[in-house]
């Protein structure tokens, strides 16, 4: 493509001529063949500038130490670049001696929800969710299997995401009043029954905790769409 090419050498141009270390650009959301010339050319996709006007904007950038386009190595680092983030959370079922599940009461959000949290980049759902209950409960837990992976769909403003629910075993009751709970995300902590679980949590939590009490949870499920 010339415009690539255009692109190409006007980038080559900066790096050897120009002394530049970065060179940047702004690119029409709305244009897939602008972006794909960028890519060619070696630009990587940074991000989404929002626009007032719905006009959004692309930053592709490309740095003078970046591989070569043509190589393995740059081609591989601009595709993923380009290429969708799927938000990942990790939650646990956590059981009393008498069965009931741990529910947390959050500070955003009026509905009731099992323990865990979002996975950080690079980090393993079950890792992701040992390292939450400990910032956010205080305890240390073992993750014993995966339960059920969950595809959720887009919610409240939420954009849609991937849930890996693991079973963590059954700790004492009494646990929870030495629980350290961080208080900017967790007012409270209760053990809950099917009942409580179905009064207080989302339809999806309800659903998920009925068929793992009813041995017909599968090992992958979507879950239904809640109303606003």
């Amino acid at each position: 493509m010339l415009a690539s090419r255009a692109l190409r050498l006007g980038i080559e141009h900066a790096f050897t001529e120009l002394g530049w270390r970065r060179v940047s650009a702004q690119v029409d959301a709305a244009s897939p063949g602008d972006l794909r010339a960028a890519s060619i050319a070696g630009l990587r996709r940074e991000g989404v500038a929002r626009q007032a006007d719905g006009q959004h904007t692309v930053t592709v950038a490309r740095l003078v130490n970046d591989p070569p386009a043509a190589t393995r190595d740059g081609f591989i680092a601009i595709l993923n670049a380009g290429l969708p983030r799927k938000r990942v959370i990790g939650q646990g079922l956590l059981r009393d001696e008498n069965g009931r599940y741990l529910l947390c009461e959050l500070t955003y959000k009026r509905e009731w929800d099992l323990p865990g949290g979002v996975v950080e980049v690079g980090e393993s759902p079950a890792t992701g969710l040992v390292r939450e209950l400990h910032e956010e409960l205080g305890i240390s837990v073992e993750v014993k299997q995966l339960v059920t992976m969950n595809w959720l769909p887009p919610w409240r403003g939420w954009d849609d995401a991937c849930l890996f629910v693991f079973d963590l075993g059954t700790i004492a009751s009494d646990t929870v009043a030495t629980m350290a709970l961080q208080r900017s995300e967790i007012k409270a902590v209760h053990w809950c029954d099917l009942d409580t679980v179905r009064e207080r949590a989302t339809g999806a939590t309800a659903e998920l905790l009925e068929a793992v009490e009813a041995g017909t949870l599968p090992a992958y499920r979507e879950a239904p769409l809640q109303p606003e």
